[in-house]
């Protein structure tokens, strides 16, 4: 479970209609915002006073919200749009039929798998905001856990979408391989993948 201190709790639902009005959004999108999502609730504003932390020019305030979705598959250009076009950095706690998944805007938009309520967390570290945020980014959009942690946030999630990038093409040559009956042409395949395994353990 999700708990931040109770100064940090607001607990105040946001109607979809302020979305409408205050975002700028495709007919597609608005109709999305009423087909996907059931009811937005902002849960938390964190700042350095509800945190107890220093004060920090670059990051002032994270919000959290909760969205309770009508489907699980619900468009994540929702969560992307809403963030995109706000100025304060956003989390988002997606909650549908018992699972929830966190989402986080950052360049793009990096998400969790579901998982039961009671086993999602989510810790706020740090002295001050910024390293909050940092914390948070390293949580929800770093899912491949690396041997490597040099480097700041930006590096690493550009290292883990290189690592996703060859895993993947690593699963489409496996697959061509198995299914691959002309014996030359099946040792090419293999010896592109020996070179991409290598690949990906130099970056893991």
């Amino acid at each position: 479970m999700i708990s931040f201190p109770s100064s940090a709790k607001v607990n105040r639902i946001l109607p979809k209609e302020a979305f409408y009005k205050h975002l700028n959004l495709s007919g597609e999108l608005k109709g999305k915002f009423v087909s996907d999502l059931q009811r937005v609730t902002l849960e938390y504003s964190l700042t350095a006073q509800t945190l107890n932390l220093e004060l920090c020019e670059a990051v002032d305030e994270i919000l959290l919200l909760i969205v309770e979705l009508k489907k699980r598959d619900a468009d994540p250009r929702l969560f992307e749009v809403i963030a995109r076009q706000n100025s304060h950095r956003m989390i988002f706690l997606l909650r549908y039929a018992g699972q929830v998944r966190l989402s986080i805007y950052y360049s793009k938009l990096y998400q969790t798998q579901w998982q039961p309520e009671e086993e999602l967390t989510l810790q706020a570290r740090g002295i001050n905001l910024e390293v909050v945020w940092e914390g948070f980014l390293e949580q929800i959009a770093l899912q491949i856990k690396p041997t490597q942690t040099s480097g700041n946030i930006d590096m690493r999630l550009r290292r883990q979408e290189t690592q996703q990038r060859l895993q993947r093409k690593i699963e489409k040559i496996e697959r061509l391989t198995r299914a691959e009956k002309q014996s030359k042409r099946k040792f090419e395949l293999y010896q592109r993948l020996l070179k991409l395994k290598k690949e990906l353990e130099d970056i893991t």
